[in-house]
């Protein structure tokens, strides 16, 4: 697999202008998507027949353009009724809507087989359900036909609902890491947990190295991974470092002061640490892991590192509503 390297953090400058566009983009690709299969149309309901009889009065039958005339206002009136009939029922949960989360999925793609529909919970909004279209979040409510494509706050708490459930969804299972194939470093009572993938060439991972100097109190495990592609010269410094007799020294003095370490050549986990990279889907350096699995990437900055790390991670959403999903 093709790696390249990418900094969101360096970027967020370029992209804040097209925040709201980009948004807006988003949110009709995804609505589009919904209806790429159109749902069959129902049948238009059929007006009623006209009376056979006309309307008499007590001395003579109605001329017969008066009957037709009469006729045709009780069938448009007849009509009349059954369209409104059939708008309630469309704008209006019936007592057939879903409430819950696997009837709801059912419903859903049903409606729209073009789209694959993940997991679906109930949020803490009242009748409405998050769900998830491969990485994206949309809310829906229990017919199926009322879509929200945006952010869900808070406010209360001040708190991004769907920016920690997007978070969590892409949480990595840090127990799976294999730690001693990384470099370890524990600070303070290092009782947070950090993981880092990091390339030895690479500009914002040394940028990296110097915010992450701040930090107390935390284990941080390095996984050497050079982009070969991008840094060509990256794999020998890396197994140069794994190789040295201080690895952890050698490797600050390499990030922090472009001490080049002595060339040296050993077993060591730097391929592995390229392919566990891309397994997981990390596609650039930095990356950092939490020890709860949150995936951030990018060179930030120690306060911003700090911030993430002490962020609240977002539970199931089914228990913040007060129910489960089935």
């Amino acid at each position: 697999m093709k790696t390249t390297k990418t900094d969101p953090t360096a970027r967020t400058p370029h992209r804040a202008p097209h925040a709201a566009t980009l948004a807006t983009a988003l949110a009709t690709t995804l609505a589009a998507s919904l209806y790429a299969t159109p749902v069959a149309a129902q049948p238009a309901t059929q007006p009623a027949a006209a009376p056979k009889t006309g309307i008499a009065t007590a001395t003579r039958a109605a001329p017969p353009e008066a009957a037709q005339a009469q006729a045709g206002s009780h069938a448009q009136a007849q009509a009349s009724s059954a369209a409104r009939g059939e708008a309630r029922s469309a704008v209006t949960p019936t007592a057939a809507a879903p409430t819950d989360a696997s009837a709801l999925v059912e419903r859903l793609q049903a409606l729209y087989p073009s789209t694959r529909f993940g997991a679906i919970h109930p949020t803490v909004w009242p009748g409405v359900f998050e769900v998830a279209m491969g990485a994206n979040l949309a809310y829906v409510d229990a017919t199926g036909r009322y879509f929200l494509f945006g952010h869900l706050y808070d406010m209360s708490q001040q708190r991004d609902l769907t920016a920690e459930r997007r978070d969590a969804m892409a949480r990595i299972d840090f127990g799976s890491l294999p730690l001693a194939d990384a470099l370890t470093e524990v600070r303070g009572n290092g009782t947070r947990t950090l993981a880092i993938f990091s390339d030895p060439d690479c500009p914002y991972c040394r940028r990296l190295e110097a915010e992450l100097r701040g930090l107390d109190d935390v284990t941080i495990h390095t996984f050497l991974m050079p982009l070969a592609s991008l840094h060509p010269a990256a794999h020998g410094k890396a197994v140069s470092v794994w190789c040295a007799t201080d690895r952890l020294a050698t490797w600050q003095a390499l990030m922090l002061r472009d001490a080049l370490p002595p060339q040296a050549d050993c077993p060591h986990p730097v391929d592995r640490n390229v392919a566990l990279g891309e397994q997981l889907g990390i596609n650039g350096t930095p990356t950092l892991i939490a020890g709860d699995g949150r995936v951030l990437a990018g060179a930030a900055s120690r306060d911003q590192i700090e911030a993430w790390l002490s962020r609240p991670v977002a539970g199931d959403p089914s228990k913040e509503a007060g129910g489960g999903a089935r």
